[in-house]
């Protein structure tokens, strides 16, 4: 195991009339005038942003707010916010959505006390010394931003996705969860979700340091948590105790706790990026659903230890052999991924084997000639995964 040095300091309400806390939590994070920034009418329609303003109100807390967040969230809103909060003086920024949500906000926090642009920290030009407190109303379990220092957006008309992480920085002060507004998620974002979580454990899992037990199990019982409970949900998908189980699997397996200790990944939400950025309508759940399989296929047959632990130890593989248990359990990934109604190819998401090569183009002048914390990879290998994806 590796030395490390662990902070999560975001304060979780969690369950019934959780965001009626809004209020009383900005106030004790030093918030007098905040942001908030949510996503589409699913907010305004369940009644949600109403109580949260009320009770922002109650607190004394004056507010502005700011809509229209959609998914793949780009720099134009951003900009936006950041202007807003200068103009009016705020000094806190409460999010009411999805990830989307949350990582706009982010942005917008990291923005507003920096005398550059914004990008300049998602460019690795500059890093983050001060940003304003950030407060979350989750609605959407997935991304895992309401307990991570993580901001991804996409640089407009460029069309470049980049992800930034931060230790401390971007960690919201405090999240609000309640499961019930999850309710009547549609099926497809409620897989999408699923699948977003469990390659945030992935990206951890799969790891070359060694004496990383208590992490491997950590992640090994979330993910048959969250593969039992993603069952369950799509045929009952207003049973309170599935979506709290959900839900609170999406913030554990994003805030740090399973990568202490070791060496990390992200080669296939790097690879996925690259895919939602040329077509912003593709989920970032749906793009993992397609690319992780298919990096695990290629690590198979170059490093499949990892790979044949997770088929034994979660879908209960019983090959000796590690290359072939490894791909047994993908096999069964795959198919769990499709029985919640996730696309499985490339095709499926609309992408085309003639967009390849400006993909992994795109992806190495992103995040470097060689790429990859389990296995290093250069655009040869890169192309070949994409092509596994077809």
């Amino acid at each position: 195991m590796l030395d490390f040095s662990f902070t999560s300091p975001t304060k979780y309400i969690f369950g019934q009339d959780a965001e009626h806390s809004a209020g009383s939590m900005a106030a004790d994070s030093g918030m007098t005038s905040v942001l908030v920034v949510y996503g589409g009418g699913s907010a305004i329609r369940s009644g949600l942003l109403d109580i949260v303003l009320k009770s922002l109100q109650n607190s004394g807390i004056a507010y502005i707010q700011l809509g229209g967040v959609q998914p793949n969230p780009v720099d134009t809103l951003v900009r936006k916010g950041i202007e807003l909060c200068r103009q009016n003086s705020v000094n806190g920024i409460v999010a009411v959505g999805g990830g989307s949500v949350i990582d706009t906000a982010k942005a917008i926090a990291a923005g507003v006390p920096y005398n550059g642009d914004f990008w300049d920290f998602w460019a690795g030009k500059a890093q983050i010394k001060q940003a304003l407190p950030v407060g979350v109303v989750l609605t959407i379990p997935a991304a895992g931003s309401e307990g991570s220092g993580n901001s991804v957006i996409t640089l407009t008309p460029e069309m470049r996705k980049i992800s930034l992480r931060t230790d401390f920085a971007l960690r919201p002060k405090w999240a609000l969860m309640n499961p019930k507004y999850t309710f009547t998620l549609p099926p497809y974002q409620t897989a999408c979700g699923i699948v977003d979580m469990m390659a945030h454990i992935y990206e951890r899992y799969f790891s070359t340091t060694p004496g990383v037990e208590v992490t491997d199990r950590v992640a090994e019982g979330v993910l048959q948590t969250i593969i039992e409970q993603g069952a369950k949900v799509m045929t009952t998908p207003d049973n309170y105790d599935v979506r709290a189980n959900i839900m609170w699997s999406g913030t554990l397996a994003h805030n740090g706790i399973c990568g202490t200790g070791r060496k990390e990944d992200w080669t296939s939400h790097a690879m996925e990026h690259e895919i939602s950025a040329l077509h912003p309508n593709v989920a970032h759940g749906a793009g993992l659903a397609v690319i992780m399989p298919a990096w695990m296929t290629f690590m198979a047959q170059h490093a499949p230890q990892k790979g044949a632990q997770m088929a034994r130890r979660v879908f209960g593989v019983t090959n000796t052999d590690d290359t072939e248990a490894a791909l047994e359990g993908i096999e069964l990934l795959r198919k769990f991924y499709q029985s919640i109604g996730m696309p499985l190819t490339l095709s499926e998401l609309g992408v085309n084997e003639s967009e390849i090569p400006a993909m992994v183009q795109r992806l190495h002048e992103n995040k470097g000639a060689i790429i990859g914390g389990y296995y290093q990879l250069t655009a040869k290998e890169t192309t070949e995964i994409y092509h596994l994806a077809l």
